[in-house]
């Protein structure tokens, strides 16, 4: 299964930030992955997550289909 793929399986189950991808599907990349998916025509809304450190990650989840 390529990466991009693994990616689009796991947002169906729900949101997804660089860290779960890191630890559960070993990606490195996950926005480049995100980016191939938006270019192929998904819809996938950001949302900016603030960690109890202060600290700011984005947290992706799949929106509805687009329309052709």
């Amino acid at each position: 299964m390529s990466q991009t793929n693994w990616v689009y399986s796991r947002l169906k189950k729900g949101p997804l930030t660089a860290l779960d991808a890191l630890k559960e599907g070993g990606i490195f990349r996950l926005a480049a992955r995100v980016n191939d998916l938006r270019n192929s025509g998904y819809n996938i809304i950001t949302t900016n997550k603030d960690l109890p450190n202060g600290k700011r990650i984005a947290e992706y989840r799949l929106g509805r289909k687009r329309a052709k």
